[in-house]
């Protein structure tokens, strides 16, 4: 084989893998809608149905991390290639904690049961947090996709959304009142918010993968020890 040859064949291995890693995200989106049905109608099977769904998601991860350190091992790639491999190896990771938030969802339905009372404001936060999380894993893997920063940095103005609304949940949560179910019910969906916010926080740092492939410098989107920074 010509060394054009091996080039080619490099080529397509490392956009074969990235489409990939990219498709994983679609899973996440999938979780995502399937949590947030079981949540609104109180659907355990559902919830089960995310559990064990969730070996898809883990599956790729393996499959697609092992295929990009062989391809590191032997094919030693530089300086924008490199970026890339190192880029996909973080997002893999993030999308296997997106898929596990989904499953620390699902595994806490059960624990409130078909009958346990809610409130109807927490429950529409959690929706509207579990819309818009989607939108941000959908926003992530277009703009890895296309090496748009800009739409990259906008995840923080998406995610500001989500934080508010989980700030929210528990403020209401913590005043819910004396009924001691109903403070059990609304402990749990705190749990389920804060799930939430961290799918919608490993979808910005997916972003900021793409700043590093396209600049070669990686800095966070927001310092959290330094905020307004």
């Amino acid at each position: 084989m010509s060394r054009q040859q091996v080039r080619h064949e490099y080529e397509r291995q490392l956009e074969a893998l990235e489409a990939s890693a990219l498709e994983s995200l679609d899973f996440v989106v999938i979780a995502v809608d399937r949590t947030i049905e079981a949540i609104e109608h109180r659907d355990i099977e559902l919830a089960e149905l995310v559990v064990a769904d969730d070996d898809v998601i883990d599956g790729r991860y393996l499959e697609v991390h092992q295929r990009l350190l062989t391809l590191l091992a032997t094919q030693a790639p530089v300086a924008g290639d490199l970026r890339v491999v190192a880029a996909l190896l973080h997002l893999m990771k993030n999308v296997e904690r997106m898929g596990d938030q989904c499953v620390n969802i699902a595994k806490l339905l059960p624990i409130t049961g078909h009958e346990a009372p809610s409130d109807e404001k927490i429950v529409k936060n959690i929706v509207t947090m579990g819309r818009q999380v989607r939108t941000l894993a959908k926003q992530s893997k277009r703009a890895f996709a296309e090496r748009d920063v800009e739409l990259a940095r906008d995840l923080v103005r998406q995610d500001d959304l989500v934080d508010k609304l989980n700030r929210e949940c528990f403020q209401i949560a913590i005043a819910i009142g004396d009924d001691l179910d109903m403070r059990e019910w609304a402990t749990t969906m705190i749990l389920v918010s804060r799930a939430l916010e961290r799918i919608g926080d490993n979808a910005v740092d997916i972003g900021e993968q793409v700043a590093f492939v396209v600049t070669g410098l990686f800095r966070e989107f927001q310092d959290a020890s330094h905020p307004g920074e």
